[in-house]
């Protein structure tokens, strides 16, 4: 499929086209999976879907990016999240901000889901919004929401956001557990059409 209906994933795109479908990779044991080509200026903004992200050790999932002509996924952010829980028995349920993964001028990966562990049905879906990557001139935002069962017990929903602290291009990403292998799932990047 070479084009994507945005509101699919009640993703709300102003004046946007749709979806152009750049790249597909699929983990298998794999240390991380990055793109290294495909972003630049041809889309101001760019989509990533997660689709049943599974680790093969209870981890957490992040990403980093490198500006143009660096290497090593080490990029300046600031950063907030938080997260909503819920438990199958429905005991509990909780909203919270996540003081533990924000960033303040921080290199680190930035985690995006926490905690998800190796059953066989525990594993994380969701997006990432990358704005204006190719920018000179300004931070380069972005937007996550990924959901994830945790613990075989819970619904955990992510929400992170926050700003690359440089005005050089951005021009690769990478994901990876933050111990472990990606066992198995899919990773798909979109241009955005404007």
């Amino acid at each position: 499929m070479s084009t994507y209906n945005a509101l699919k994933y009640n993703v709300s795109f102003a004046n946007a086209g749709g979806l152009v479908l750049l790249s597909t990779q699929t983990a298998s044991a794999s240390a991380s999976i990055s793109f290294t080509s495909g972003i630049d200026s041809t889309y101001k903004e760019y989509f990533f879907i997660f689709n049943n992200i599974h680790p093969a050790s209870q981890s957490n999932f992040t990403f980093q990016v490198n500006a143009s002509g660096q290497t090593g996924f080490n990029e300046t952010m600031t950063t907030t999240a938080f997260r909503a829980t819920h438990f199958e028995s429905g005991a509990s349920a909780s909203l919270d901000y996540k003081t533990n993964i924000d960033q303040a001028q921080g290199t680190s990966y930035q985690v995006i889901a926490e905690q998800i562990n190796t059953g066989n049905d525990e594993s994380c879906s969701g997006t990432l919004h990358l704005f204006n990557p190719s920018s000179t001139t300004y931070v380069k935002h972005f937007i996550t929401n990924l959901s994830a069962y945790v613990d075989s017990t819970t619904s955990h929903n992510y929400f992170t956001a926050g700003y690359i602290n440089s005005t050089s291009a951005i021009t690769e990403i990478d994901f990876k557990m933050s111990t472990g292998n990606i066992d198995d799932g899919t990773i798909q990047m979109f241009g955005v059409v404007s």
